[in-house]
Parts: structure tokens; C-alpha cells; sequence
């Protein structure tokens, strides 16, 4: 089952509106147009932008 943005903004833990921002960026997790208004996210795309970012420390190094 497809998420709106509210609802993919809430199991990230981020505001509706930074996920927009994320979105119109470039930087967020994928996401699916499906209209050409309406977004929608997969959950198996936002678990994996979770992974994807998991750090075993806070430096770049």
C-alpha cells in the first residue's frame, strides 16, 4: 500500500513540509507520482532511505 506524504512524514518522523522540501531538493527518498498533484511513497523506498543512512559515527571521515 502506497503512502500519501503525511503519512510517509510521519514514519520518517519529519513535518509534511520538510519532506516536501526534501522532495522538490532532490534529497528525499524516492517517491511516485501518480497524478500530477498527487505523490505517493512506496514503504519498502522509505525503509531503504532509512538504511541507507544509518552511521556508526557522526564525522565524515
Amino acid at each position: 500500500m502506497l503512502l500519501n506524504v503525511r503519512e510517509a512524514a510521519a514514519r520518517l518522523g519529519l513535518s509534511k513540509s520538510t519532506l516536501d522540501k526534501m522532495r522538490c531538493a532532490g534529497k528525499g527518498p524516492r517517491f511516485i507520482k501518480s497524478t500530477d498533484r498527487a505523490v505517493r511513497y512506496d514503504p519498502i523506498d522509505l525503509d531503504a532511505w532509512i538504511a541507507d543512512r544509518r552511521r556508526n559515527k557522526t564525522s565524515t571521515d
